[in-house]
This record gives C-alpha cells, sequence and structure tokens, in this order.
C-alpha cells in the first residue's frame, strides 16, 4: 500500500529487564554450551523478567520513554497500540493494562497478534490510522516475556529468546518523510510449524503445550526466503531498490537467518542493525529495541531510508519502509 498522507516517528523508547541470563547460565541448566551458541545464533546473552515483573510494566516503561522523546503528555495519546507475542492474559488486552498503568483514559486501545512480525504489522496498522485523520497521536509497543513461555529442558528453543519491550509515537508526517509503504503477508498453512498451543478455547491438554514448539529447520527455510522477499515488496511499492536502502533493521530472530537473507538481498552487511548478540529473540520487540540502538548512535541521518522487516508465527511476514525524518531521538 503506496499512501499520499504520511505518518512519521516521532519519538522512541525502550526498556528491558535488569536481570542477564549468559550462554555460560545456560550451560549448567541444559546440554549446550556457549560457542555452540554463538556460532549457530550469534547469541551471547538476554535479558530475563523478574518474577515480580509482568510484561505490561515492561510495556509502560517503554511506552513512558516515546513519549517523552515525542515531547508529548500521555494526554495528546488519542490510541494506545500493543504487538506482543507474549500477551499478559487472553483478555483484557495488554493494552488496556498498558492504558491504565500509563493514566490514559478514555482512548481506545486494542493488541495486535502477528506474533515476531507483530511490530511491522502494528506500523502498517498505526500508520494508516495516523493517515486516515482518525487518529492524531498513537502510541505503539511491541512488549515481550517470551522466557515465560519456554521449556527450559529444549535447547533448541530456550537459547533463542529473551524479554523486552520498545514504543513508538506516530503522528503526522512533514512532506515526503515517514513512513512510505508497507508489504504484509501471511500463510496459515504453516501454522503448525511455530506455536504456543495452549491458552487459547482450543487447548490441548498434552504435557508442555503452554511453551513454545518450534520446528527449526522448516522455520528457518521459510524466513530465509521471506524475510528478502517482504524488503523487496516493500521497496517496490515505495519507488525504490535495494540501492536506495541505508539501514536495514529486521527481526532478530537467528544470525544465520539474517546473514543468509541479507545476502539474498545484496544488501552490504554493514547496513544491517541488530541487538541479537546483547538481547536475543525478543519478538516483536526486536526491531524497536534495534532502532532505538540505531537513533541513539547518532548514525542514522535526516533523509536515510530505512527498512524494518520480520517474519513470525502463522506464518506471517512483511517490512515497512521509513524515510527518517529525525523527529524521534533528536536526530538529524
Amino acid at each position: 500500500m503506496t499512501k499520499l498522507t504520511k505518518s512519521d516517528i516521532l519519538g522512541i523508547g525502550t526498556s528491558v529487564p535488569e536481570r542477564v541470563l549468559t550462554n555460560f547460565d545456560l550451560e549448567k541448566m541444559v546440554d549446550t554450551n556457549d560457542e555452540w551458541i554463538r556460532t549457530r545464533t550469534g547469541i551471547r546473552e538476554r535479558r530475563i523478567i523478574d518474577d515480580d515483573e509482568n510484561v505490561s510494566d515492561l510495556a509502560a516503561r517503554a511506552a513512558r520513554a516515546a513519549v517523552a522523546d515525542a515531547g508529548l503528555s500521555m494526554e495528546e495519546i488519542d490510541l494506545v497500540l500493543v504487538a506482543s507475542g507474549s500477551p499478559e492474559m487472553i483478555w483484557p488486552s495488554t493494552a488496556c493494562l498498558v492504558q491504565e498503568k500509563l493514566g490514559i483514559k478514555g482512548c481506545p486501545a486494542f493488541d495486535i497478534q502477528a506474533a515476531c512480525a507483530g511490530f511491522v504489522y502494528g506500523l502498517a496498522v498505526a500508520d494508516s490510522f495516523v493517515s486516515s485523520g482518525l487518529y492524531r497521536r498513537i502510541l505503539f509497543i511491541g512488549a515481550e516475556a517470551m522466557t515465560r513461555f519456554l521449556d527450559w529442558t529444549d535447547r533448541g528453543t530456550c537459547i533463542l529468546f529473551g524479554d523486552g519491550a520498545g514504543a513508538v509515537v506516530l503522528g503526522q508526517a512533514e512532506e515526503s518523510y515517514g513512513l512510505l509503504s508497507h508489504y504484509l503477508a501471511a500463510d496459515g498453512s504453516g501454522a503448525d510449524m511455530l506455536k504456543i498451543p495452549a491458552g487459547g478455547s482450543g487447548v490441548s491438554g498434552e504435557r508442555g503445550a503452554q511453551t513454545i514448539h518450534m520446528r527449526g529447520n522448516e522455520v528457518y527455510k521459510f524466513a530465509v526466503k521471506k524475510l528478502p522477499a517482504a524488503v523487496a515488496g516493500a521497496l517496490e511499492q515505495a519507488g525504490m531498490t535495494v540501492a536506495d536502502v541505508d539501514y536495514c533493521v529486521p527481526h532478530q530472530a537467528n544470525k544465520r537467518i539474517i546473514d543468509a537473507a541479507v545476502e539474498r538481498l545484496g544488501l552490504p552487511r554493514e547496513k544491517v542493525v541488530g541487538n541479537l548478540e546483547q538481547y536475543g529473540n525478543t519478538s516483536t520487540a526486536s526491531i524497536p529495541l534495534s532502532l532505538e540502538k540505531l537513533v541513539r548512535s547518532g548514525d542514522l541521518k535526516r533523509g536515510d531510508i530505512v527498512v524494518t522487516a520480520a517474519v513470525g508465527a502463522g506464518l506471517t511476514w512483511g517490512a515497512n519502509v521509513i524515510r527518517w525524518s529525525g523527529a524521534a531521538g533528536g536526530t538529524g
């Protein structure tokens, strides 16, 4: 979808738990080792949510930072969106829980569920609302407590995931800046590749149904194919090519997936931004966490073209193209 009116990222903020779990810590918990994890995933450590914290706590902290970065007050937010693959409960939505913690009254609040592609999907949803004129200031948060859904005896999944949150505020863009295009897709025939079976009305009674189940090799093959396809699709809709990209911010799933996808795209590795080594796979939070890192580095300049891309359970995939205005983080 290419638009005449655009929205822009006005503010960005993040939050991660204090507790660090390293690969060496995992060596004491499951049959694995630091070298095996690093060479296969690129991860050295990840953050783990405390027992007395919830995903809405992480989301609220990131949200406060994003709203402050945008120079706004909570009263100016007129829609709250949350994307999460590890929501606090089935209902009410995590967005409503966050809304209450932020003291925002009356505006709509709801969740978006597209698993690890949730932040890409959510940017498209928020952008559509701003572009239509229905809402002026949208607070959108990707927040995860993925470690609450891990089987710590399964080395195929427990080494991958971490917890964290990232938030953005979207509002009206200057002409030619902001979100330029989106590419979204899904294929429900692959739903069984990556899932948490329990927690809904189709709940399974099997042991371990409340933890992440993943057919890793199949997910890898799918992601390596669809991640570059999503980037190419979004760039085509924006009237651009890979040569126009200044930075790519992919979902931080696995180093091998990212490397293979980037190679297929023909994108120089130095243009790819991530935080996999430090945080692991934080699902919907991984893109805003990486984007905030790029913003704070000072390398991102006004006018730069940024592409975000992700593949998630569903199976879902997508990408967004942004011309950076520098409104968030004081960049430019």
